[in-house]
């Protein structure tokens, strides 16, 4: 049994995979990403393998790095654009596919609502893509030959800047007369916020379960969301993240094109345009995509998740 990751670097990839060594043999895990070199050497030691490849890969290259590995975590490409995300995600299933990876792990989002396979925000299309040609492969495919799990990883508590026009509490001088401008009024619905590591954790207890029981594994070609304990409205989000401050701070809420035009957004998104499609995200969490609560990040971890407002004040510490 062979556990590959990739691409097994940023902070869900590093949190899944140390969590993994714990659960595993760590001659049964491969680290696939494109600086290898910066696996730590304790791993490599411990007996981790590491391959060399990125999203931008040729399909053939995926294919070679990917042979050997029975069970895959694919871990989405860190961008909100549809059309290119979908574009090297797709080669990379069919790869793993082609090259005898039997179940794919996939790291989607935790858009789309209760189990939805339609969202608002431009940041999920991409996934939802993934998510179906993973059905359908699996469905295609003969009797036990290949399956998937999809985890919608719920919004993680340390994004938060992403949705509060870039915010961050330990800089709150840098906010305009204490105003965070966003298309959004910061009413509920919200978003129920997870902590990142928690999320790691999470999957890796997943993907040592499917190893350990692949037949009996509960999401066989299933998909599980994992969120918060529970939402908070957007308004009470800045709240938590005024009082971490020790600033007052507001959400004012401003029309998309103006949004779009703040310096401090253009820097992050180098566009109007792309800043633009990223504003999606708050229509979805308008309309109830985010604010669902499940049992099963609990469930599976064996304790209460950590909760918003104290996972934040860490985060920002």
């Amino acid at each position: 049994m062979t556990i590959g990751i990739f691409p097994a670097s940023g902070g869900l990839g590093t949190s899944t995979y140390t969590h993994l060594l714990r659960l595993v043999p760590n001659d049964q895990v491969i680290l696939i990403n494109r600086y290898p070199e910066k696996v730590a050497q304790k791993h490599i030691e411990a007996g981790v393998q590491v391959r060399k490849a990125s999203y931008e890969s040729k399909p053939s290259e995926l294919e070679a790095v990917f042979s050997g590995i029975d069970t895959l975590f694919l871990i989405s490409y860190a961008s909100h654009v549809h059309d290119y995300r979908t574009k090297v995600h797709l080669p990379a299933v069919d790869a793993a596919k082609r090259a005898g990876v039997t179940h794919i792990f996939y790291s989607s989002l935790g858009f789309a609502g209760n189990y939805q396979d339609h969202s608002l925000a431009e940041v999920m299309q991409a996934h939802l893509d993934t998510e179906r040609h993973l059905a359908k492969l699996a469905a295609e495919a003969p009797a036990g030959s290949f399956s998937y799990t999809v985890i919608r990883e719920g919004l993680y508590s340390e994004s938060t800047p992403i949705y509060t026009a870039f915010f961050d509490p330990r800089q709150p001088e840098e906010v305009d007369h204490g105003e965070i401008r966003i298309p959004h009024d910061g009413s509920g619905p919200g978003v129920s916020w997870v902590k990142r590591d928690e999320l790691g954790e999470a999957t890796a207890r997943l993907i040592a379960n499917h190893a350990a029981d692949k037949k009996g594994f509960e999401f066989l070609n299933r998909t599980v969301l994992l969120t918060g304990p529970r939402v908070w409205s957007l308004a009470e989000t800045v709240d938590v993240l005024s009082s971490i401050a020790q600033r007052k701070v507001k959400i004012k809420p401003v029309p998309v094109d103006e949004y779009v035009k703040l310096p401090q957004v253009l820097a992050k998104f180098g566009s109007e345009e792309l800043a633009r499609t990223w504003a999606t995200a708050w229509d979805a969490i308008r309309a109830g995509e985010t604010a669902v609560v499940t049992p099963d990040l609990e469930r599976i971890l064996g304790r209460k998740p950590e909760e918003f407002d104290v996972a934040v004040r860490k985060w920002f510490a």
